[in-house]
């Protein structure tokens, strides 16, 4: 197995049936880094940490923190972390091939009945005509890099709605923010509780919902490295497992509401720690509630939605023709449907 440096990492990016989560905990107080973002959609692996799941499992979290997807993507190459959560991308895609990284499970859907992800504009667009995601043509459309899942969402939009868009690279989602809110980008899309917060302050305005020209969307993903993937299964087993619990009780408390108010105010307010944690609670309260998206029960992939994807990059040629799933998937950690 080829030894990844970061350097190496770098380099790679710019070229660019289901077994049952079982098995012994892994060893006491194993080191693991996990990547993530400050966002609700991620707060899986915040509620297992706060709640001791992994360390039920024996693993020793310690989160490393991105603000967007591809560098995550090289940290887990290069060995800077070990598991991460966050969206299909072209860059990862490009090192599953080159065998760097491994897809293992589901995150963050988009499902039907539950507040999504939404198209934004900003309001110098929205006062010129754009108020409507049909009267985008022509518009710039901020996107982290290329090969991006705002790339997809913002192409896969504009197809449908037989319009085109002139996609720009912002690299970060705080330099997204304040190019909409200048009027200097015209529309992008993103997370509700962060698209809520922004259409309140009515420099942006929400105009359309993701689930309803991706209905079913596989937002973000489980991944490692594929040596992790294929040597280290004990220890991927019992980051799943605790992953999976951390999910199951996010979704009772904030999506499915079963778990009653008191659970739903304590989940609140353990997501803070890690999103929104420089504004006060009460602040940060409803935004929080507003990003409550379904977290895949079990960590179960969406197989039909990562397979549109990688068809999606195969033609915009964002990644080589023969990539398939298998490149990218490695299918016997959790269900796939």
């Amino acid at each position: 197995m080829t030894t990844f440096t970061r350097r190496t990492a770098l380099s790679l990016m710019g070229a660019a049936a289901a077994t049952p989560l079982i098995g012994l905990p892994a060893y006491a107080k194993t080191k693991v880094r996990v990547g993530a973002l400050r966002f609700t959609s991620h707060s899986a692996s915040f509620v297992a940490f706060e709640r001791g799941y992994f360390a039920e499992e024996g693993l020793d979290v310690e989160f490393k923190f991105f603000q967007a997807a591809q560098p995550m993507a090289v940290a887990i190459a290069s060995r800077d972390a070990d598991y991460a959560v966050t969206a299909i991308s072209g860059g990862l895609i490009s090192l599953a091939d080159k065998g760097a990284a491994k897809v293992i499970g589901g995150a963050l859907s988009e499902e039907a009945g539950t507040d999504g992800q939404k198209f934004l504009v900003s309001d110098a667009a929205y006062q010129a005509g754009a108020t409507a995601l049909s009267k985008l043509d022509g518009k710039s459309y901020a996107v982290t890099q290329a090969g991006s899942s705002f790339h997809y969402m913002g192409s896969k939009m504009a197809a449908k709605e037989g319009i085109s868009l002139k996609f720009k690279p912002l690299q970060k989602v705080g330099a997204i923010i304040g190019a909409l809110k200048s009027g200097q980008v015209d529309a992008w899309s993103i997370v509700p509780h962060i698209a809520k917060p922004l259409a309140r302050s009515g420099k942006v305005h929400i105009i359309g919902n993701v689930a309803d020209y991706l209905p079913d969307y596989q937002v973000t993903t489980v991944f490692t490295s594929a040596a992790n993937a294929a040597n280290e299964r004990v220890k991927t087993e019992a980051f799943l497992r605790a992953f999976s619990r951390g999910a199951a009780d996010f979704n009772a408390a904030l999506v499915d509401k079963t778990a009653g108010d008191e659970a739903a105010e304590q989940m609140v307010k353990l997501i803070h720690k890690y999103v929104y944690a420089s504004k006060p609670y009460e602040k940060a309260r409803n935004s929080i509630i507003n990003g409550a998206m379904r977290i895949n029960e079990g960590a179960a992939m969406n197989a039909a939605s990562i397979q549109d994807q990688i068809d999606w990059f195969k033609t915009e040629k964002l990644v080589k023709d023969h990539i398939t799933m298998e490149t990218l998937v490695d299918p016997s950690y959790v269900k796939a449907s």
